[in-house]
């Protein structure tokens, strides 16, 4: 166990690097906001000009939201920015659209999950895909298969802190019931097989998939394993999508990468199409996981 100056020095290495990666992000935003304000102009009016909606503005200003770089060229023109203010602004731009990147360790320091991070994002957009190659989405999971995936991590979790991370993931899965949010998510048939404990922990996964596909709120696609390819992801990732903001977060191991640059996030909605074009949906889906279960619950019993 560290010790407390030990664990201190820990938690501060994560907010060190947690500041430097938005520091580009609020930076722009003060910038913008700097700006509008010297020129004197309304955020309505702003707004109006640079053809963005009032509350996306204020969740620029904020940092809440990253513009695209001609919508800060229209910003800078707006309020009458010089060339050398406008070039500024270019390259705090290009810097708040690098991905961000989180190492699990580090973002640990001093916490028990990282479960309220993702819960953020979850609740502001409004739609949310997910694709998931090794192992069902934290979203789907029930409460024995998340104990047993969480009891892997590495670095492994202490007690205390693996039962407080499972009872926020699965406090997270209230989200799945707002009739006013959409969640697609495409699973291959090997994270459909992940068997992080014994056959009855795949098994009651596997009916609660079956269970939530049904929601209206919820789209679930199964790529089988002997589907042709036609393209190759090595590692999950979640795109999250509201009238306001666009980001992807990818998880290649030690960490996750969290992007919000319009190119990137396009970079990942084209994976996502080229993914859903070999997935299965709706009934051949549902087919699909019954007989999976059926073909584990016979191996199960033999």
């Amino acid at each position: 166990m560290n010790q407390p100056d030990e664990g201190a020095a820990a938690a501060g290495t994560a907010a060190n690097s947690v500041a430097r990666q938005s520091r580009p992000r609020q930076e722009l935003a003060v910038e913008l906001r700097r700006l509008r304000d010297l020129a004197g102009i309304s955020g309505r009016e702003l707004a109006k000009r640079v053809g963005i909606s009032q509350s996306t503005l204020s969740r620029i200003e904020a940092g809440h939201a990253v513009p695209a770089l001609p919508q800060v060229i229209d910003w800078a023109k707006a309020v009458g920015a010089d060339a050398d203010c406008q070039q500024t602004l270019r390259g705090l731009t290009e810097a708040a659209h690098s991905p961000e990147v989180h190492d699990w360790a580090a973002s640990l320091a001093g916490r028990a999950h990282l479960q309220d991070d993702v819960r953020a994002f979850e609740e502001d957009a409004q739609v949310v895909r997910n694709f998931q190659p090794a192992l069902v989405p934290g979203l789907l999971q029930t409460a024995d298969y998340a104990r047993r995936v969480f009891a892997t991590f590495d670095p492994p979790y202490a007690p205390d802190a693996l039962a407080a991370a499972l009872a926020a993931r699965l406090d997270r899965q209230r989200v799945l019931y707002d009739p006013a949010k959409r969640f697609e998510f495409l699973i291959t048939e090997a994270a459909l097989r992940f068997r992080p404990g014994p056959y009855r922990v795949l098994l009651a996964q596997l009916d609660r998939i079956i269970s939530i596909e049904t929601l209206d709120t919820v789209t679930i696609g199964v790529i089988p394993q002997d589907i042709e390819a036609s393209t190759t992801i090595p590692h999950g990732f979640v795109i999250y999508e509201s009238e306001e903001f666009a980001l992807a977060s990818a998880e290649p191991i030690p960490g996750s990468m969290v992007t919000r640059g319009p190119e990137l996030v396009d970079a990942h909605r084209r994976r996502w199409a080229a993914l859903t074009r070999m997935a299965i949906f709706d009934a051949d889906a549902r087919e699909f996981i019954a007989g999976l279960r059926d073909e584990i619950h016979r191996i199960a019993t033999d």
